[in-house]
């Protein structure tokens, strides 16, 4: 077993359960811990676009914009919360520096604060319960687990090597059934009426989180940046670590506003 798993056990094990507990306890004990990954994941992402260097106003700025739209969710004040994030994100695009791609810092600045709004407004109140937080869980650390198991297993043809050079279509179709797998048995456990479609919102969501996870590294390979810091061991960053999580809170609650309830029926 080689270092940098043996790394990515250890975090692992230090981390979800403190993310079990927070989501299980809910109210200010989540919202600290949402907190704490929005500013390191403003923090990392403010590094990558000044490609490692100081951070100047363009970094105060993206750091400022999460950290107050998501403090603003916090206290559940969402209609504030976006309105922070979009005056912060054309902040952002005001103090921007020269660079080929000017509307990349303001674009991931929005994603990071869109995605810690979505997975306050997944929650809910301490009151509520915390299943759509525990399935969400269930499917995106299955995701990531299989398909890492799956790419080394099978190997076989790149997903997308212009950005990822180790991701496979295995690693995704590992992912994906695993994903489905989890999402509807952990659906079934939690009381939910609709395992199948939880399977089926599961794998689809396991696609959305590998497109996440590419596009975090689209960003990398842009900025010349490996990882986004070493702030988790054996992980790389935050945003390395999340990547694929936030795109999936996010498609699932665009889901929910769109068809206007809970799609998984939770009790």
């Amino acid at each position: 077993m080689t270092r940098t798993l043996l790394l990515r056990i250890a975090s692992a094990l230090v981390l979800a359960p403190a993310a079990i507990a927070a989501a299980w306890a809910g109210g200010w004990a989540f919202a600290i811990l949402v907190a704490v990954f929005a500013v390191g994941m403003a923090w990392e992402w403010s590094r990558l676009c000044s490609r490692g260097g100081p951070i100047e106003r363009r970094g105060a700025a993206i750091i400022l914009t999460i950290a107050a739209a998501t403090g603003a969710a916090a206290a559940g004040a969402f209609v504030p919360a976006m309105v922070a994030l979009a005056a912060g994100t054309a902040v952002v695009v005001a103090v921007q520096q020269r660079t080929a791609a000017p509307w990349l810092p303001a674009t991931g600045t929005a994603y990071i604060g869109l995605a810690m709004i979505a997975v306050l407004v997944l929650r809910g109140p301490a009151a509520a319960a915390p299943w759509p937080v525990f399935w969400l869980f269930a499917v995106i650390w299955s995701t990531d687990i299989a398909a890492y198991a799956a790419g080394r297993t099978f190997g076989g043809p790149r997903l997308a090597p212009a950005l990822s050079p180790r991701k496979t279509w295995s690693g995704l179709i590992g992912g994906a059934g695993a994903a489905a797998i989890a999402g509807g048995l952990v659906a079934w456990l939690l009381g939910s009426p609709s395992p199948g479609l939880a399977a089926a919102l599961g794998g689809a969501l396991a696609v959305v989180s590998q497109a996440g996870d590419l596009a975090e590294s689209a960003a990398k390979r842009y900025f010349g940046v490996k990882d986004a810091s070493g702030l988790i061991p054996g992980h790389g960053g935050m945003l390395d670590r999340l990547d694929g999580f936030m795109a999936a809170v996010l498609a699932l609650v665009a889901l929910e506003l769109l068809v206007g309830e809970d799609v998984l029926g939770w009790q």
